[in-house]
């Protein structure tokens, strides 16, 4: 299934980016989320609108009465301002921003309290401040 769109073409035939609509991606089953919290997740919209990758990922405590997961997804150059203003990030299932950026399946299973910084490419370790996240636009080629 397809889900949302983030581009449209110009006279030119060009694509042209939308900052208020999602990204179109297909929606595969990537992972099988059964923890008895639920498989919500907070997700900033550089990922989901903007097309940047997953950069720094954390889990915190789950909302109580609320289907959270406490996974936290951000691109990691959300300044200040963004992270300020709760129209910019929204509640998703942890599956979907898998198929955003399946990088992040292999640290879903981490304990509460977990931080993990994109530093190249593909890899991931945990954040204990030293290193700098891997910024990276996603491929929406395929």
């Amino acid at each position: 299934m397809k889900l949302f769109k983030k581009s449209k073409k110009n006279e030119d035939n060009k694509v042209k980016e939308t900052k208020n609509e999602y990204i179109e991606i297909e929606v595969k089953k990537l992972i099988d989320w059964n923890e008895p919290n639920g498989d919500g997740c907070i997700v900033s919209d550089k990922i989901t609108k903007e097309g940047y990758k997953v950069g720094y990922i954390y889990r915190e405590n789950p909302t109580p009465n609320m289907p959270d997961s406490g996974w936290r997804f951000l691109a990691g150059n959300e300044d200040e301002s963004f992270m300020n203003d709760s129209k910019k990030h929204h509640v998703f299932a942890i599956n979907t921003i898998c198929n955003y950026d399946s990088d992040i399946i292999p640290y879903l299973k981490s304990n509460i309290g977990s931080a993990f910084i994109r530093v190249e490419g593909n890899k991931f370790l945990e954040d204990d401040g030293s290193k700098a996240i891997f910024i990276e636009k996603q491929d929406n080629s395929k």
